[in-house]
């Protein structure tokens, strides 16, 4: 029995490697400086856990590589006792560290109006960040005990260098087997599984819309069932003539909204085909305006960026988006890259192919907009070369992430002095860079036939990490920074990229208006500026701000009852 239990904890056993240590603690230190957005103790821990794991992982490298190029043990004599004892100090500089943790997350926090963090948040994180990285290094363990066993197997028919070779790449093809195979497979179908259960759930209280032109209604060419939950909730939602008209005092239309969900066709051509019927059947190209819109990942749709948009042309518009997967955003990115760019491509082609050939005087105005995921894809499915001699009339993509192509270009060649968090590209005739404060372009300067409005914050990490941010600092961290970033937020190789890629994940649990959670209110002004709306006054634009922001509405009732009125 005892030499069974040695068996199977032979690979776990054996002192830590000390270079390891210390490395592994000043990755661990670094981790605990701020980045873009607030981490609590629970992704804290987790992301220190891993940091310390990988800068362990690289002194176990370096220390195997300094034995095997036989080079002499550093320090002799009290030197060598002070060695021994640095992964210890070490170790403590990890603790206290963790300990004066709070004022770094605070500053953070403070930029986003957030409260400090409690006095349980160091203790926490320290304690998932030793979990996390015990598991990590009895993985590790295990690995490099498999690659030794099958090299020292292999000895027996083989050179020892060719032996040693072939279970390091046993080991990696079977852990990643398992890892890819098992694991993240089985971790994916459960989530599709679990995101098409939710997509199909229709609670008790949505009903489908009884007026005639709705979608999902009677007539409707897209049946209600079929629309998917994030479809359903878009066509259900948002202002009617009605309330438009009550806010601005001037007769208004009701908004068109058309939606095709994952259930309605067998495939992305057959949806766009649906889709572009519907518009038809609903006249939506007998509005003033028209937006083809690509919806994120689980098909949801900003209501912030839909609302404002009929609030501002007074109902007299159309909007037409198609579900392309039941994923979230990120996983849908991981699994089906292609589908969701697709299904943005083949409905813009639709909408655009009928719309062109209409009479130039009396075709709605078309433009283009997107989310997230959706900015990217509905960015890849405007071809301009394809309507060079008919080219739609603008775009608004909030959000883009890091991948966006043209965004990336734009950005990259942006007029010099321009920070990377709100560039100024060329004579600002056709592209342009928004915020929470608005453009650096004068509001005067004029505009080419296609507007073009990136709305983005630099708080951001789904717009701005970059796998380079491993080996070098990003331009947005270079002075002057982003009245949103915190002046705190330092720059560490690999590191740095570590807690960007962990905030891309957290990026939607901000405060409205910053990270990845856009304000009603900087979609008002993105849409003017795509627009070119000229029957808003600075005051009705104001009021329409205060009206769509739920955090402005909450501001403006607590004066209200401070006031007594």
């Amino acid at each position: 029995m005892r030499s069974l239990l040695a068996r199977l904890t032979a690979p776990y056993r054996g002192p830590l490697c000390r270079t390891g240590q210390v490395i592994g603690s000043l990755c661990f230190i670094a981790s605990l400086t701020p980045s873009l957005v607030p981490r609590g103790y629970v992704a804290q821990g987790l992301l220190s856990g891993v940091c310390f794991a990988v800068g362990y992982l690289i002194g176990v490298g370096l220390a195997a590589l300094w034995r095997r190029l036989q080079l002499p043990e550093l320090g002799r004599g009290r030197l060598q006792r002070v060695l021994r004892w640095l992964p210890w100090v070490s170790l403590l500089a990890c603790a206290l560290t963790a300990w004066w943790v709070r004022p770094w997350q605070d500053s953070v926090r403070a930029v986003m109006g957030l409260p400090p963090m409690d006095e349980g948040f160091s203790l926490r994180l320290l304690t998932i960040a030793f979990l996390v990285f015990v598991l990590l290094l009895m993985v590790g363990r295990a690995f490099a005990w498999v690659a030794r066993r099958v090299g020292a197997l292999s000895r027996r028919i083989m050179p020892a260098p060719v032996a040693r070779l072939l279970g390091l790449v046993v080991a990696a093809v079977l852990f990643f087997n398992i890892a890819n195979g098992v694991l993240l497979r089985g971790a994916l179908h459960a989530a599709d599984a679990s995101f098409r259960k939710a997509d199909a759930l229709i609670p008790p209280e949505a009903q489908a819309p009884t007026r005639p032109g709705s979608t999902g209604g009677p007539g409707s060419l897209v049946v209600w069932e079929q629309m998917g939950r994030a479809g359903r909730d878009y066509v259900s939602a948002g202002p009617d003539a009605a309330q438009i008209a009550a806010f601005t005092g001037r007769p208004a239309l009701q908004p068109i909204r058309v939606y095709a969900g994952l259930p309605a066709a067998g495939d992305a051509r057959a949806r766009a085909r649906l889709a572009l019927r519907e518009l038809q059947r609903q006249g939506g190209f007998e509005r003033s305006s028209l937006v083809v819109i690509t919806p994120t990942g689980t098909g949801w749709v900003d209501p912030a960026a839909v609302d404002s948009l009929e609030y501002l042309l007074h109902g007299d518009v159309a909007s037409v988006a198609v579900q392309h997967s039941y994923l979230s955003s990120p996983l849908s990115l991981l699994v089906e890259p292609e589908y969701g760019e697709e299904t943005s491509r083949l409905l813009f082609a639709e909408v655009y192919a009928y719309w062109r050939t209409l009479p130039v005087a009396t075709r709605p105005k078309l433009y283009v907009h997107g989310l997230s995921l959706g900015a990217m894809n509905s960015e890849r499915s405007v071809n301009l070369f394809d309507m060079i001699d008919t080219p739609i009339d603008g775009a608004l993509w909030s959000g883009p992430p890091f991948a966006t192509r043209t965004w990336r270009q734009t950005t990259d060649q942006r007029n010099a002095g321009s920070p990377e968090w709100l560039p100024v590209f060329r004579d600002s005739r056709a592209v342009r860079f928004m915020n929470q404060t608005g453009t650096p372009v004068p509001e005067d300067a004029p505009w080419g036939r296609m507007r073009v409005v990136y709305l983005q914050y630099a708080s951001d990490p789904i717009t701005f990490f970059t796998p380079y941010d491993a080996w070098r600092q990003p331009d947005w961290m270079a002075e002057p920074r982003a009245p949103d970033v915190s002046p705190a937020v330092r720059w560490y190789p690999l590191v740095s990229m570590l807690q960007l890629a962990l905030d891309m994940l957290l990026a939607d649990r901000t405060p409205m208006g910053y990270g990845h959670v856009f304000a009603p209110a900087h979609y008002v002004a993105g849409w003017q500026a795509v627009l070119g709306t000229q029957d808003w006054s600075a005051v009705d634009t104001r009021r329409l701000q205060d009206l769509l922001d739920p955090l402005r509405r909450q501001e403006i009732e607590r004066r209200r009852s401070a006031a007594g009125g």
